[in-house]
């Protein structure tokens, strides 16, 4: 079978590719991304992708976002991470307030990283709040510019209450200096994301310096904001996975090739190999269809009608699951028949298999429906 679908290396520029991949071992010595490396994403605007125009962002299409983000993901695992984490970070420039947003991302080498989960308190004072907390999995926090996270708003001591009784929530954009970034990635792979812990104390903040995801509180009037963030983000994710995932199998095609020159490999081996090369790379290529004509349906309709049906947005969850788990599922079956190669850890498709297994740990990404 034919692909039905382009290959990642369309949507990214060549020699771009080649300066990622050739930094990544030194990336992966140093735990975190390699100035080379984020030269290419200042220039190209990686981590402005969804920062509004008005702020100097990108503020590119939902299709366009993913098809980049896979060729991204597709150069290398932890450079794609970190620039999908951190451009996803960029799309609060949406819900900031306006003033913040022109002080935060008028600048060349913003990068907002941070953290989705409640691990700190904001205690409501005359002048905003005062912040404590710790948090976890900041990916690209060591060459961050600013940092988000969600606090529990707190008043006299006692938690705030929403409407329907829940405890209010509230995400805040910190100044990089007020922050302590805390060494605490210790995993196989994503190594370069550097996605370590960070944690404030006492950091007294204005109000201004909260905002809310919500279409309600949006201040930028446009698409890409009104889009559900749960969606977004489960979308961004998977395309990171099938990125790695087609790395690998490049580059297990390369080994392959070497391996049916044998002569220790009977002719039923050589095409067993070559079959199930070309079968994982047709099932793949199928569910990314799928997942990427479910994308640009979802965004047509919030294009024309500002909101997207619930069948729709379902479909996203449900494509970029299957594309997520399908992604590893197929690097698994083809890992065993690469050899030794595959278990080195210096080699490409080493990092890609550690890599791909450790982000297929989100929680986002776990659960099939």
């Amino acid at each position: 079978m034919k692909n039905i679908i382009q290959h990642p290396s369309a949507f990214i520029d060549a020699g771009d590719v080649h300066i990622i991949r050739a930094n990544a071992p030194e990336a992966e010595q140093m735990g975190m991304l390699h100035p080379e490396q984020l030269e290419i994403i200042y220039k190209q605007k990686w981590f402005k992708l969804l920062v509004p125009e008005v702020y100097t962002g990108r503020q590119i299409t939902l299709p366009e976002l993913v098809h980049l983000q896979e060729a991204i993901s597709w150069a290398d695992g932890s450079t794609g991470w970190v620039v999908t984490l951190c451009s996803g970070a960029g799309w609060f420039g949406g819900f900031i307030n306006p003033e913040i947003s022109q002080q935060v991302f008028n600048n060349d080498t913003v990068c907002l990283a941070g953290s989705g989960a409640v691990g700190g308190t904001a205690e409501i004072t005359p002048g905003g709040y005062i912040v404590n907390g710790t948090w976890k999995y900041a990916s690209g926090a060591h060459h961050a510019s600013h940092i988000t996270a969600n606090c529990s708003i707190i008043k006299n001591g006692v938690p705030v209450l929403t409407n329907s009784g829940d405890p209010l929530v509230r995400p805040f954009i910190f100044d990089k200096k007020d922050v302590t970034i805390l060494p605490a990635w210790k995993y196989v792979g994503m190594v370069a994301t550097g996605s370590d812990s960070f944690a404030v104390k006492d950091l007294e903040v204005p109000h201004n310096r909260q905002f809310k995801i919500d279409p309600a509180a949006v201040v930028i009037s446009a698409p890409l904001y009104q889009y559900p963030f749960l969606q977004l983000a489960e979308a961004t994710l998977a395309v990171n996975l099938s990125g790695i995932a087609i790395h690998f199998i490049d580059l297990c095609e390369d080994i392959f090739l070497e391996k049916i020159k044998q002569p220790r490999l009977n002719d039923e081996q050589k095409l067993f190999l070559m079959d199930e090369l070309s079968q994982a790379k047709s099932e793949l290529d199928l569910i990314r269809n799928d997942f990427f004509e479910t994308v640009e349906q979802s965004w047509a309709a919030i294009q024309a009608d500002g909101t997207i049906p619930q069948d729709i947005l379902y479909q996203v969850s449900i494509t970029s699951r299957q594309l997520a788990h399908f992604s590893r599922e197929c690097v698994d079956r083809l890992y065993p028949l690469c050899g030794l190669t595959a278990a080195k850890s210096e080699t490409g498709i080493n990092r890609s298999w550690r890599d791909l297994h450790t982000a297929s740990q989100h929680a986002l990404l776990t659960f099939d429906a």
